[in-house]
């Protein structure tokens, strides 16, 4: 299945010919003017990559990034700045502000597409080690929190592991979508980490834990 890519910038033309490219490469592209439209756009389809400029009205990218690692639904999310702040302050606010990738304009479409593609990877490789994790319930007793869990919370968890939103883990599960997000707080409280992301990396240091025998 092709990977979704949600381009928003305020730029006709340049969104239009690298939505093109894009397309051609293979991905399936959603292209929005602002950040506004991009955020409703993530009710029909959640991405699973945005390039974003910065300077846009109302809404720039800096906020734009800052909304969506407010929600745990879409902090797993691969982020990339595109624009022409090009200062080194500009690159490492980004990066602070949690962007994968910062690409200043003018740029090659062929390097985007690398970075895409090996971010992608990265994502790819890091979820068949989890899914391994998942397989071996002695994880678990490697440290103090993962035995308190109670087994709805370990299903949860499981599921979460496996890049699955709320309203996803509630279809599967019967569940309310409100009662999905009370049992990943209790998952965050529990881990002390603070979005799925930190969740997720918890229990990725588990496992290599496990596989060093510590």
């Amino acid at each position: 299945m092709a990977k979704h890519i949600l381009l928003v910038d305020d730029d006709n033309s340049m969104r239009k010919s690298l939505a093109l490219y894009l397309s051609n490469q293979g991905f399936m592209v959603t292209t929005c003017r602002d950040v506004t439209t991009a955020y409703l756009s993530f009710q029909k389809q959640i991405p699973d990559v945005v390039i974003s400029d910065i300077l846009m009205p109302k809404i720039n990218g800096y906020k734009f990034i800052q909304l969506l690692k407010k929600k745990i639904m879409y902090s797993h999310i691969i982020f990339i700045f595109l624009t022409v702040k090009g200062m080194t302050q500009d690159r490492i606010f980004g990066y602070k502000l949690g962007c994968h990738a910062y690409l200043t304009k003018p740029f090659d479409p062929e390097e985007l597409l690398w970075i895409i593609k090996s971010l992608l990877a990265t994502l790819s490789i890091k979820d068949t080690i989890l899914s391994d994790l998942l397989s071996q319930r002695s994880v678990f007793l490697y440290n103090l929190h993962s035995s308190e869990l109670t087994y709805r919370e370990k299903t949860i968890l499981n599921l979460v592991l496996k890049g699955m939103m709320n309203k996803e883990i509630a279809r599967e599960l019967a569940l309310s979508i409100r009662n999905v997000e009370k049992y990943v707080s209790r998952l965050l409280s529990k881990t002390g980490t603070r979005n799925r992301t930190e969740l997720v990396q918890y229990f990725y240091r588990l496992y290599c834990k496990s596989i060093k025998g510590e």
